[in-house]
């Protein structure tokens, strides 16, 4: 089986490949709790990745050598990540006493039943979650498979950016892995809340709900910050690399905030009420505690404040790292800055300490 789930306890670099950019991250943990030792993120090639999926593996490669060299990292043991939407992932039971082999050579066997792909082409793994409900005999055991081909370009990224991929976890997982460093930043003594993360991205808006620290509704639309980096370039008659530098460093026009930004942020509020109506529609909640505003467009000030003020929802801006310490090779600003954009990488770190 390629593993999703491997579970040696070493220290692994989270390596978040996304449509846009590599972002690399190593954590260590000490009695305080843990500390960034260092990051990285380098932009990739025009449509390297595509909804997902790597089209330029070399492209992809050469920004994880990049992303290494800056940080000076020796370590060479990573994790990474598919995306949720491409994999398939059933809860079923087993019995208890059987072993990890066991285990592999019954869902080997009985495999077909779960996957509608055929299993030549798909890579397949499982986790033990915890004892069943209904019978004391049994346990409940999270399968997860995706296309072999998913796993293997990101494993033959990272072995080209010098990096070898210890760890494929899906991108759903990390994020709650994450999360769980968000908490003490919500100002309530509820136990169970139920919290929306929206992740703005390039291209796509990520809705993940989590109950009580555990997912419970994923959807994805397309809507980005892509949008508005378009929309700089036409309005102004730049390249798409000047528009992007233009839209973190400013440098525009007078009327850029007026006639390009505010438009821009008021779509977004739109996509975040959308994206909660889908989900309200779709299950028995008609609200959340907390929205939690991740990606790269989280960073545009004011963002999160009329979010709260639209939706009338309490809104943060994810920063995973907010008690965390530095290493001097960090620079605070820059990592708060990025923080938004380092859910899943940080999430994948964070495999060095978990079994999960």
């Amino acid at each position: 089986m390629v593993s999703l789930f491997k579970k040696k306890n070493n220290i692994y670099l989270g390596v978040d490949i996304s449509s846009t950019s590599v972002k690399l991250l190593e954590l260590s943990r000490n009695n305080d709790g843990y500390r960034v030792e260092a990051y990285a993120v380098e932009p990739l090639p025009e449509n390297a990745v595509v909804e997902k999926n790597i089209s330029d593996l070399e492209g992809v490669g050469e920004a994880i050598a990049k992303v290494v060299a800056k940080t000076r990292i020796k370590q060479k043991q990573a994790a990474v990540a598919v995306a949720g939407s491409s994999v398939i992932t059933k809860n079923i039971e087993m019995a208890a006493g059987l072993t990890d082999e066991e285990m592999e050579t019954q869902i080997n066997v009985e495999a077909d039943q779960y996957i509608p792909y055929p299993l030549d082409e798909v890579a397949l793994d499982f986790e033990v979650v915890g004892p069943s409900e209904t019978s004391e005999s049994m346990v409940n055991v999270l399968l997860a498979a995706c296309r072999k081909e998913n796993v293997e370009d990101r494993e033959g990224a990272l072995d080209l950016g010098g990096l070898a991929a210890r760890v494929v976890d899906v991108e759903a997982f990390a994020l709650e892995r994450a999360f769980e460093l968000l908490t003490p930043q919500f100002e309530t003594d509820e136990d169970e809340l139920t919290v929306a993360v929206v992740d703005v991205g390039h291209t796509m808006t990520t809705l993940s709900v989590l109950n009580n620290n555990q997912t419970i509704y994923t959807r994805e639309q397309l809507f980005g910050g892509k949008q508005l980096t378009e929309e700089i370039m036409r309005r102004y008659s730049l390249s798409v690399q000047e528009a992007g530098l233009a839209k973190k460093q400013g440098g525009l026009p007078d009327d850029y905030p007026s006639e390009v930004l505010e438009p821009f942020k008021e779509a977004v509020v739109q996509q975040v009420t959308r994206s909660l109506q889908f989900f309200f529609a779709a299950s028995q909640y008609n609200d959340v505690d907390y929205i939690v505003l991740a990606g790269g467009t989280a960073s545009i000030p004011g963002m999160a404040q009329l979010i709260q003020d639209k939706i009338g929802t309490a809104t943060i801006i994810a920063n995973p790292f907010a008690n965390m310490t530095l290493s001097n090779k960090v620079n605070a600003t820059n990592l708060t800055n990025d923080a938004p954009a380092l859910m899943i990488s940080c999430g994948l770190a964070l495999r060095s300490f978990s079994n999960g």
